[in-house]
């Protein structure tokens, strides 16, 4: 064994001063090292048009990346970046994109950018290497990051890039909608409908008036967009999951006649005490959905859901295309990578075997089960079936069916030119479930993150609504919008009647206009005078300072039989001056009598409605409302120039 020899003393004291000096050096160049270089920056500022207007929704990501956000209701961005100062591509629909070299953090950057008359976009496909290839160029507008929602950073594909095809809209399907007339209260005293808490037909519009033309008018369903919203509802206080509130006002668009609004609000349950979720994602890969705004954007749709998952969570992938497979088993929810992984892998290409992929998707969730959970199937897809079962009828027997089990169905709608909105309504309709359309990434953020409880947990089923109008009062009435949610009046008692559902913190709106007794109105047709009863109303019926009575009936999500609960309308609900969600949802309203070019608009005008909506707007930390005004003004300059 060797031993090195001692030190010298003045040689060990030299080594000891160097090591004192040289540590705390070398630490605090560290320290100063990792203070000056964080782990990111962030990058803010403002995108404006040249007219000084903030831009609410505007696209910024980092150039050469997939990393971004979009502008809030102010046109503020937010941007988390590696670099502290990079380049930047922005873009909005109908303006120029702008590619800002030096954008740095510390920095309030004032971006302008110019309108055009086209916007120029590509069309992704998707490949086995994941990476976005172009297709051949054509010109078009289509918009991705519509405005709306103030939204978070996100990863997305590449989805604003280059061009993208010219939608024919003229292969999208929607059902033939005859607006609700004016009836006689001696002769119907009675009015039923079903709930609806879809909200498709809204964002579906703003597709429409995006890419520069009004919708077509049976796209329009008035009710969803009224329920789009949200609104300023108490929320319920007793063992109902839900409160019912009615207000009574002057309809807007015709001074001598009333608005009734009825609104439901629906109890809204902490995520945390939410029921655990037993969901399949069944998702169609076929060759319709190999678009820029299909596939790749429902795989960034659906990350965001994933994202809402808890432990307690399962989720399964089921796609179809030529025929159905199962992509992924029952996960949990806390493994969201691999999930995920599973969405990222998702290809397109093939015909569209729905039928199939619906059964085995609902077989998938039927062996999982979930007692007293919530057991859903998500489909996702464009709607337009051709291989195996692919009627209307045919696949409605197979959900009604399968809902038999208390498993739910919740539809997402992608794309643009075949469109089949009718398939998917009637789907989601008859499967105790609901219908989204999903145009942009905003958009999904607000229905699977924002409303991810009153998308996914139902709180209330086969919900029905029905008025009794008081013929003292009330001479005729008109329900607007719920056409095709419209009931008889024995299936209010009758519980094997299906209707519609309510999730977690929904709101329901429904405005009836009302000819008050005693005034004259075009609207009334007139109807020979019955033989064998009475038709001249009581005014001392005993009842005369009530307008109508409104009444409910309701299932628990697994119950079977249904609750009754009752309100009344009176005199004292009249008001001077109305609420802003009264307001606004008859701004709403007369909105979409605008675009379906009703019969009953009377002499409303794009004018009113949206000095309606601009006073009624209220609190709008979302931009929502903002965003609608915006659409009201298009729409306005469209129809002039048609």
């Amino acid at each position: 064994m060797q031993f090195s020899p001692p030190l010298h003393p003045i040689i060990k004291t030299i080594i000891m001063k160097k090591l004192f000096f040289f540590f705390p050096m070398a630490f605090l160049i560290s320290m100063t090292t990792w203070i000056a270089k964080p782990d990111s920056y962030t990058i803010k500022g403002i995108i404006v048009d040249e007219n000084a207007n903030p831009l609410i929704g505007a696209s910024v990501l980092i150039a050469g990346t997939k990393k971004g956000t979009v502008s809030d209701a102010n046109g503020y961005f937010g941007l988390s970046s590696p670099d502290s100062c990079v380049a930047l591509s922005v873009s909005y629909t109908g303006y120029e994109t702008l590619e800002y070299p030096n954008a740095c953090a510390g920095q309030q950057l004032n971006i302008v950018i110019k309108e055009s008359n086209l916007l120029m976009l590509s069309e992704v496909v998707v490949s086995s290497d994941k990476s976005p290839k172009r297709k051949k160029d054509r010109t078009a507008a289509m918009k991705i990051a519509t405005p709306g929602y103030v939204q978070d950073e996100y990863e997305q594909p590449s989805l604003l890039m280059g061009d993208y095809e010219q939608p024919n809209f003229q292969t999208e399907d929607y059902d033939v909608i005859n607006e609700n007339r004016f009836l006689e209260t001696t002769q119907n005293p009675l009015s039923t409908f079903s709930i609806d808490v879809d909200a498709a037909s809204y964002s579906n519009m703003r597709r429409f008036i995006n890419n520069g033309q009004l919708p077509p008018k049976d796209a329009v369903r008035i009710e969803e967009m009224i329920n789009y919203f949200h609104y300023d509802y108490p929320q319920p206080k007793g063992e109902v999951p839900f409160e019912v509130i009615t207000e009574l006002g002057e309809f807007p668009g015709h001074p001598q006649h009333k608005l009734l609004h009825i609104a439901l609000q629906g109890r809204k349950i902490p995520t945390d005490n939410l029921p655990a979720s037993n969901l399949v994602f069944l998702v169609d890969v076929s060759g319709s959905m190999d678009e820029a705004n299909k596939l790749p954007l429902l795989q960034s749709s659906l990350k965001m859901l994933v994202d809402q998952l808890r432990p307690q969570d399962r989720v399964a992938l089921v796609t179809y295309a030529g025929s159905a497979g199962l992509v992924l088993a029952p996960t949990p929810g806390s493994e969201k990578i691999k999930i995920k992984d599973a969405i990222d892998n998702l290809e397109a290409g093939g015909s569209t075997a729905g039928g199939e992929g619906i059964k085995l998707a609902y077989k998938v969730a039927a062996e999982h089960l979930v007692k007293g959970g919530n057991n859903r199937v998500l489909l996702a897809t464009d709607g337009d079936f051709n291989v195996g079962v692919s009627s209307d009828a045919e696949l409605v027997r197979i959900i009604e069916k399968e809902r038999e089990s208390g498993i739910f169905l919740t539809v997402l709608g992608f794309g643009m030119g075949n469109y089949k909105d009718n398939k998917m309504q009637k789907l989601a309709d008859s499967g105790n479930g609901n219908h989204a359309y999903i145009d942009n990434l905003s958009e999904a953020q607000k229905v699977l993150v924002s409303e991810f409880g009153g998308t996914i947990f139902t709180i209330a089923k086969d919900v029905k609504i029905q008025i009794e109008f008081n013929p003292a009062k009330v001479k005729g009435y008109r329900l607007i919008g719920y056409e095709n949610r419209m009931l008889n009046k024995e299936d209010f008692n009758d519980d094997k009647k299906d209707a519609g559902e309510l999730g977690s913190g929904h709101t329901v709106t429904a405005l009836y206009e009302i000819i008050p007794f005693g005034v004259e109105s075009p609207y009334l047709a007139k109807v020979d005078g019955l033989k064998y009863q009475k038709q001249e109303p009581d005014p001392k019926n005993g009842h005369d300072s009530e307008w109508v009575t409104v009444k409910l009936r309701y299932k628990q999500p697994e119950g079977q039989s249904s609750k009754l609960i009752t309100a009344v309308v009176k005199d004292k609900d009249l008001r001077q001056r109305n609420s802003d969600n009264f307001r606004w949802a008859a701004s709403v309203a007369q909105f979409g009598m605008l675009l379906r070019d009703s019969e009953f608009k009377g002499e409303i005008t794009y004018e009113n409605v949206i000095q309606m909506a601009q006073s009624a707007k209220g609190k709008d930390d979302e931009g929502y409302r903002t965003e609608c005004i915006g659409l009201m003004k298009l729409a306005a300059g469209l129809k002039k120039n048609e």
